[in-house]
């Protein structure tokens, strides 16, 4: 005998739970506008990338290697969504996901996808300093550290190194003295006076030229600045260390 299969009609459909869901449909749609959001995977990676860190278009520009206007483009889309947030650090811009348990949700779905996908994808995986990304910046830092230290007689302000390495100022300080322990400011004055003394002990310049070999334009100031790294005067460290 011939058994016909019963249809979910609405004399036989009783899972009340489920019909009431369903019946939910601005929920479904945003669910589907969401996805439909991520569905570009340049801007899912920027989800991504910012439910790890809060970057500013520069660093996330240069994390996807991608333009800082499509960068702006995607971040403004993610915004006006609700994905993520923006807030201002002195005068640069920085975006992060907005702390909610829809991004928490999205974040995890994502990395879950990952590791189903991508084997060797580690669904904890977390923006360290192993990664690529920040290996980049310590490379660009030493790049930085070694460009001031050449040009000591110059006074090289951070919206130049900005500029010039293509880095925004908070990131440029901040990974700076990750990687050399003090400020671009402290760590630059002692090479500064490291070098100062080292011409005064191994050559016969006078001391107004050594200032301005090390970046002081005054000898007044370069002279208050030595006396107050190494306790003693220009003219007494020069007496008591040239043979």
């Amino acid at each position: 005998m011939e058994i016909k299969h019963l249809h979910a009609h609405q004399e036989y459909f009783k899972h009340d739970f489920l019909k009431n869901q369903i019946s939910h449909h601005q929920d479904f749609q945003t669910v589907a506008d969401i996805f439909s959001l991520l569905a570009d995977s340049s801007r899912l990676k920027i989800f991504w990338l910012l439910c790890h860190s809060k970057e500013c278009v520069i660093n996330i520009a240069q994390a996807l290697s991608m333009s800082n206007p499509a960068v702006s483009h995607h971040l403004k889309i993610l915004r006006e969504s609700g994905l993520i947030e923006s807030y201002r650090d002195e005068r640069e811009v920085f975006y992060t996901v907005s702390a909610n348990a829809k991004n928490q949700a999205l974040h995890s779905i994502i990395e879950k996808l990952m590791s189903i996908n991508c084997p060797d994808f580690d669904s904890n995986h977390e923006i360290n300093e192993n990664s690529d990304y920040l290996e980049n910046q310590v490379e660009k830092i030493k790049k930085v550290h070694d460009y001031l230290t050449q040009n000591l007689s110059k006074r090289i302000t951070i919206e130049e190194l900005s500029k010039t390495f293509a880095m925004n100022a908070t990131t440029l300080k901040t990974v700076f003295k990750d990687v050399y322990g003090n400020s671009i400011a402290a760590h630059i004055k002692e090479h500064r006076m490291e070098k100062a003394a080292e011409l005064l002990v191994q050559t016969q310049m006078p001391v107004n030229q050594i200032a301005q070999e090390v970046g002081y334009e005054s000898q007044s100031k370069f002279s208050v600045v030595f006396k107050d790294f190494f306790k003693l005067s220009p003219i007494e460290y020069k007496k008591k260390h040239k043979p």
